[in-house]
């Protein structure tokens, strides 16, 4: 095993080419004589909808799967990994999008778990600390030592997953959606780091579902639609365009709002405080306002309050202060129906925890809440062919594919499982909708329909919270953009406004007057 003083290897690989890979899962053909290829000094980009075969063709690479055919080569030689250890001895690495630390250890724990000591039985964590060091002045990697995880921002723990496949002697890493959780700024730096990889003679496999990412970083990129290759090309010869057509074998239609036309306050919120989960305070004195007819996008790094502010307007926790008002009816401390009632729709941002029951039907998850009110009763009995026709025209309506109303929800993908919770929640005609995360986990296809979709309510006079990490998909539907810093609102901003690394600098606490004099 890789001891805790190795180096970086000297004899980096060349060339990494996976030939003709098949992969099955149980009714599924993931990967289907997939080829792919990565060079020493090069960032190859891998794009393609949820569902096809990106991470499954990578997860082969880095020996967590084994393929059902085809060939691994290494610099030409067939290579078998029965496990991640052995990729890894291959010279190997893979960030995943969820880290893989653990938050009570320090970085250099964290970097030497799992490796053998040159001290055994005893650590040498002053010898790693060294190499940890060596490593960030060789990359620029801005990591410290001793610090402990958990006191690490987002950004800084990617920097240490970047630091442990380094140590290990990765020649080739991947990077499975390494900037879904980073600020613009992180993102920047991000970006710096791998060039200098590249610029060291690493071969980088750059997993991501944001074309303007992937044509600013990589130098080739591969398509896969529904586990085959769609075609190979140089980043520099080919457009956004033609990437989401090879993607989703269709044009996408631009998406731009209208001009507003707000109408009155449809949600006013006053100084709301509330508690989080580890009893800390996660609110703290949020005030917010909503006209009818208006789109207001929450961005923020994750962790900052925006997913206790939509479960405090939902009405599925506690409010400590504040007062919320639907209209001018105040919710505060009224029940989800007695909200729902009132006119707020909520898409959660656990679709499956919040939203939807796993093991119900698709026609039963639309009626989880209306099925106790006219018209689908009579009296104590339901009207059965009265909620299968509508719950079939909203199947049509919202475009959900599905084998039939009688099948159970967890048999849909995401996508569809997202714009069937869209379509129950609509189909009320809501005055206040709570949209949080409305397309984490949804393909491209589905990311259009459900912006189309949020745009038209927009129009037929719905106010809307669009709570989103996607500051590409904030700034391209709101009307103004509030931005949450540790609990607080630190600046709201009207459409067009502020710049993309203005807006950073507020997710990253920076007071608005001081952002918007940044860049400017």
């Amino acid at each position: 095993m890789v001891s805790e003083s190795s180096p970086i290897p000297v004899q980096r690989i060349q060339h990494v080419e996976m030939c003709d890979i098949v992969k099955r899962f149980p009714g599924v053909l993931a990967n289907s004589e997939v080829c792919f290829d990565v060079n020493s000094g090069e960032v190859h980009a891998l794009l393609g909808e949820n569902g096809a075969g990106k991470s499954t063709l990578m997860r082969q690479l880095y020996g967590l799967y084994q393929p059902d055919g085809g060939t691994i080569k290494i610099d030409g030689k067939p290579k078998t990994f029965h496990s991640p250890a052995d990729a890894i001895r291959a010279g190997i690495g893979m960030i995943h999008q969820h880290f893989m630390l653990v938050p009570t250890l320090t970085v250099a724990q964290n970097v030497a778990l799992g490796l053998r000591s040159s001290r055994e039985p005893l650590l040498d964590l002053e010898r790693v600390t060294g190499r940890i060091r060596e490593l960030s002045e060789a990359y620029g990697i801005n990591v410290e030592p001793q610090a402990y995880v958990w006191q690490l921002s987002v950004g800084e723990q990617q920097r240490v997953e970047i630091m442990k496949a380094l140590y290990r002697g990765a020649s080739v890493i991947i990077l499975d959606e390494p900037t879904a959780v980073l600020i613009p700024q992180e993102v920047n730096d991000l970006f710096v780091t791998l060039r200098r990889m590249v610029k060291e003679g690493h071969a980088l496999v750059f997993i991501s579902h944001k074309l303007h990412e992937v044509m600013a970083i990589s130098d080739r990129v591969t398509v896969l639609r529904d586990g085959k290759v769609i075609g190979t090309c140089k980043t520099a010869e080919v457009t956004r365009t033609e990437l989401v057509k090879m993607m989703v074998g269709r044009e996408l239609k631009q998406i731009e709002p209208r001009p507003l036309k707000p109408g009155p306050v449809s949600l006013a919120i006053s100084q709301l405080h509330a508690m989080g989960d580890r009893g800390s305070e996660a609110l703290r004195g949020v005030d917010l306002e909503i006209h009818a007819g208006e789109i207001v996008g929450l961005a923020g790094v994750s962790g900052n309050g925006q997913r206790e502010l939509a479960e405090c307007l939902a009405g599925i926790r506690k409010v400590s202060s504040g007062q919320v008002m639907l209209g001018n009816k105040e919710v505060t401390s009224a029940t989800v129906n007695q909200r729902v009632e009132a006119g707020l729709a909520f898409i959660p941002e656990e679709r499956m925890r919040d939203g939807a029951i796993r093991e119900f039907s698709v026609e039963e998850n639309i009626y989880l809440h209306d099925h106790a009110f006219a018209p689908y009763t009579h009296g104590i009995f339901l009207d059965f062919k009265t909620m299968a026709a509508h719950a079939k025209d909203l199947v049509r309506e919202f475009a959900v594919k599905t084998p039939g109303l009688d099948t159970p929800l967890k048999n849909l993908s995401g996508g569809n499982i997202q714009k069937l919770i869209m379509a129950r929640e609509l189909s009320r005609h809501p005055e206040v909708l709570i949209a949080a995360q409305p397309t984490r986990g949804v393909d491209i296809g589905a990311t259009e329909y459900i912006h189309q979709r949020l745009l038209a309510q927009r129009e037929a006079g719905t106010a809307i919270l669009l709570i989103s990490e996607d500051l590409d998909e904030t700034r391209s539907l709101s009307d103004r953009i509030a931005v949450m810093y540790e609990g607080k609102l630190i600046g709201i901003v009207e459409r067009g406004q502020a710049s993309v690394e203005q807006i950073g600098l507020m997710m990253a606490g920076i007071p608005l007057s001081e952002a918007m004099q940044s860049h400017g």
